[in-house]
């Protein structure tokens, strides 16, 4: 299938789960998809760039080791993303990278994030964080810079002032996640 194909067959993408599950089974079917699906996630004017964004993220929830091939790929474009539909997903698979990265190092690990990736994934993370996005994508921001500041200690101070900030005029979602980070983060 080509790219073209593949961008006619998201156009049928709705938000539903059941649909995005679908479209999801389609590219772990034929995983010689995954570099045009990302090109179609990455056409970031588009109206099917979110419908393949959300297609991503169902692939990337499933088979997380789909994405090393094309890492590079991924974390020089994440930060182009902005229509609102697309930022989510987005976010969410950078949660999974990071998670993954950072998760107990005696075990394999699906992804390795090099220094450029984790700068890439942090940039795009404090611009979702500063910028007017949803809930849900600042959400999944503040979890990966959680972790990321384990390891560059220059994040968490930012992080916290951004939290402090940003917390009285920010959604009830916000401030849960930011008070449960603030709490860990003043714990060390």
């Amino acid at each position: 299938m080509k790219k073209v194909q593949l961008y006619n067959q998201l156009k049928t993408v709705d938000a539903t789960r059941k649909k995005r599950l679908e479209h999801a089974n389609f590219i772990l079917d034929d995983t010689s998809l995954i570099k045009p699906l990302m090109d179609i996630v990455f056409m970031v004017d588009d109206i099917v760039s979110p419908k393949a964004a959300w297609v991503f993220e169902f692939v990337c929830a499933k088979d997380l080791s789909l994405l090393r091939p094309h890492m590079e790929y991924f974390t020089a474009h994440l930060t182009k993303v902005h229509l609102d539909s697309a930022v989510r997903p987005i976010a969410k698979v950078c949660l999974f990278l990071v998670d993954e990265h950072y998760t107990d190092p005696l075990e394999n690990h699906t992804i390795e994030l090099n220094l450029k990736q984790k700068e890439s994934i942090t940039e795009a993370c404090f611009n979702w964080l500063i910028h007017d996005e949803k809930v849900a994508p600042k959400v999944y921001a503040m979890q990966c810079l959680f972790l990321l500041g384990h390891e560059f200690d220059w994040i968490h101070p930012e992080l916290i002032l951004i939290l402090e900030k940003d917390y009285h005029h920010q959604t009830a979602g916000f401030k849960a996640k930011a008070r449960h980070i603030m709490t860990a983060l003043n714990k060390h």
